[in-house]
């Protein structure tokens, strides 16, 4: 592999909600990153077919997965946990939300770690010590993080934008800060949302919906704005290009790199 790469995806982290969420590593993350706070989720701006478009680089409406429940693709799509393996790879995944063990198919994970959101206070915390245990430990050559309680217990448990939501997004950037700070000499790093919210719901496509941050870490990006129109579609390639993978011919995003 030409580099490794972690992704960090935190459910639901509106960009309003990332740049007022008080926590000051967002202005480090500006400086040090490649970033938009202008990208685009999917339609619907739902957890999993937002997820697995983000992994395979075609829309809802071409894997045919339109809501939190796993279906089988009809004309399937190989997504990057698949590419990395067909290239001798090595992945890890760490997740707060069970269905979302279905954006890999069986076989393609050499670790993984699933922790209930509802079983401790901050979950995304623990979860985040364990991914750098195991990463530490292994240096797997992908590494997936994904966060949830920006979602559960801030967005939809107590609404988008309130000081709950907010304090979760924090706590989120927290450990996103702890897992750059650990392997930046090590690995090239992603930070995504999958989608937005408003009220206490989420998956229409109104734009609290549906813009969302997208930041890249590493040696290969150059820091600063990024004006160029950037979607979930985009992941999937970048990562495989860092990572000196060939993309799949079916894939409908593009490289950042």
């Amino acid at each position: 592999m030409d580099n490794k790469v972690i992704l960090i995806s935190i459910d639901g982290m509106r960009s309003d909600g990332m740049q007022m969420c008080g926590n000051p590593y967002v202005k480090e993350l500006e400086r040090m990153c490649a970033y938009t706070y202008k990208a685009s989720s999917m339609d619907p701006s739902v957890t999993f077919p937002c997820h697995f478009s983000m992994t395979h680089s075609v829309t809802p409406q071409r894997h045919g997965i339109l809501t939190n429940t796993y279906v089988p693709q009809v004309r399937p799509v190989a997504g990057i946990f698949e590419k990395i393996k067909s290239a001798k790879g090595v992945s890890a995944m760490f997740y707060g939300w069970e269905p979302l063990r279905d954006i890999a198919l069986p076989g393609t994970l050499k670790f993984s770690t699933y922790i209930n959101a509802y079983m401790k206070e901050s979950s995304d915390t623990v979860l985040t010590d364990e991914a750098i245990k195991v990463i530490g430990e292994n240096k797997p050559d992908f590494a997936f993080l994904y966060m949830v309680e920006t979602d559960e217990k801030g967005g939809h448990d107590n609404g988008w934008m309130s000081e709950e939501y907010l304090r979760r997004v924090s706590i989120a950037l927290d450990n996103t800060k702890r897992m750059i700070d650990t392997f930046k000499s090590e690995y090239s790093v992603i930070i995504m949302a999958d989608h937005g919210g408003h009220d206490r719901s989420h998956g229409t496509t109104l734009p609290e919906d549906m813009t969302i941050p997208l930041f890249f870490f590493g040696e290969r990006f150059t820091p600063g704005e990024i004006k160029e129109e950037l979607s979930l579609l985009d992941i999937a390639p970048t990562i495989a290009e860092l990572m000196g993978i060939y993309p799949e011919d079916e894939w409908e995003g593009r490289s950042i790199v």
